[in-house]
């Protein structure tokens, strides 16, 4: 029996190696997913603070967008040139880093420089999640990826709830100081679990990227994710600021965005065995039809019930645009050009809420809901074209 013990010990090790690797990514993505879901919530607070117009409002917003939006293509290139281990950890110090100036920051444009660090960091390490822990748990990936989306979803359903009613007491800044520690953990757990089997980087071969620009109904499905995200984007914006304005409380703000992150993870749990099939045009259509439906209920008065009807209706139409959006551009993605596709993809939903928070966020109701009303109806044109680019395939 003592001939065994090494072999035993040594599957033992190979176990718990990958459960280990996998904690990094995973922690370092909630503290991503806390920035944002808790940054819409902090906004009024902010900008008590500075003393800020709307308009300032928005630069705080999409500064961090525009940033995340430059680094995903920044870490997306460099995790397949360099090590990728190593690439997602300076990411993950980047960011927090970032978020500890803009919880230290004293004037708008330190904020601003904070907002753009953290940003930048997101965006580098961000795209790398899922490669970590597919690499981490090779025989079982789709198990992980499974762990990975169902934690995001409900930390993203109950950090604003958590938030409003521990944290908001003690200010704004704790929110980020709390971020920042979560990527602190990441990085030490990162550290900690570096293991001898990762994968040598790709020294790459040479692409036809003609072929990329070519691919018709891969652009499309960017632009249905540039109108879809813009859209949920501005309403993720403009909630809170509203609310503010008309006297609610933080717990109750938090409440209404903690309704929506949870209908957006039950609604991606029912619909992720369903995006393969038949379904899928339907889902994809569903998506705009439902934002269009719950944003006017955003201003139809103070009602705590019409509020989370439409937060509802919004998060129902962000799971109905996020798994079948991704489904049909790793579809489309020209062979060896994956990685770059789905780094565009985040970029294009960053630069599709950036325009929108941009365009918008000074414009009165009526023209705002005629800019999303159009937004959205471009968007069902797409998921038509997109799908009937499936069945050319087929």
């Amino acid at each position: 029996m003592t001939s065994h013990m090494p072999d035993i010990e040594k599957t033992a090790s190979t176990a718990a190696s990958p459960r280990k690797a996998i904690f990094g990514p995973i922690v370092a993505n909630v503290a991503f997913v806390m920035e944002l879901t808790l940054v819409p919530l902090l906004l009024p607070a902010i900008q008590m603070q500075f003393d800020l117009s709307i308009g300032a409002l928005a630069w705080v917003f999409n500064a961090y967008g525009i940033a995340v939006a430059i680094g995903v293509l920044l870490g997306g290139w460099c995790g397949d040139a360099f090590n990728t281990r190593k690439v997602f950890g300076y990411g993950v110090v980047c960011f927090a880093a970032g978020s500890l100036v803009v919880a230290a920051a004293e004037s708008f444009e330190m904020l601003i420089i904070g907002r753009i660090v953290q940003g930048l960091g997101a965006g580098i390490f961000s795209p790398l999640v899922p490669i970590l822990l597919t690499q981490a748990a090779s025989l079982k990936p789709g198990r992980a990826l499974i762990v990975w989306g169902s934690i995001s979803g409900y930390v993203a359903a109950f950090a604003p709830l958590f938030y409003g009613s521990f944290l908001g007491q003690y200010g704004w800044k704790i929110a980020f100081i709390f971020i920042a520690f979560m990527a602190a953990i990441a990085w030490s757990i990162l550290n900690g679990s570096q293991t001898d089997d990762a994968p040598a980087p790709d020294p790459g071969r040479t692409k036809d990227y003609s072929e990329f620009f070519r691919a018709r109904n891969l652009w499309v499905t960017f632009l249905y994710v540039f109108c879809t995200y813009g859209s949920i984007t501005y309403y993720l914006f403009r909630l809170p600021v509203w609310l503010s304005e008309n006297d609610v409380e933080a717990t109750s703000v938090g409440f209404v965005l903690s309704i929506m992150w949870l209908t957006f993870s039950g609604l991606s749990t029912l619909l992720r065995n369903m995006v393969d099939g038949p379904r899928l045009r339907v889902i994809m259509l569903a998506a705009p039809l439902l934002i269009v439906a719950g944003f006017p209920l955003l201003y139809s008065g103070d009602s705590l019930l019409l509020l989370v009807l439409s937060s509802v209706l919004v998060g129902s139409g962000l799971a109905c645009s996020n798994a079948p959006s991704t489904q049909l551009i790793l579809k489309f993605a020209p062979k060896g050009m994956r990685a770059v596709s789905t780094s565009l993809d985040i970029t294009f939903a960053r630069v599709g809420g950036i325009a929108a928070v941009a365009f918008l966020a000074d414009t009165e109701f009526a023209y705002a809901a005629i800019a999303i009303g159009g937004s959205c109806l471009i968007a069902a044109i797409c998921a038509l074209t997109a799908n009937k680019g499936i069945a050319e395939d087929r």
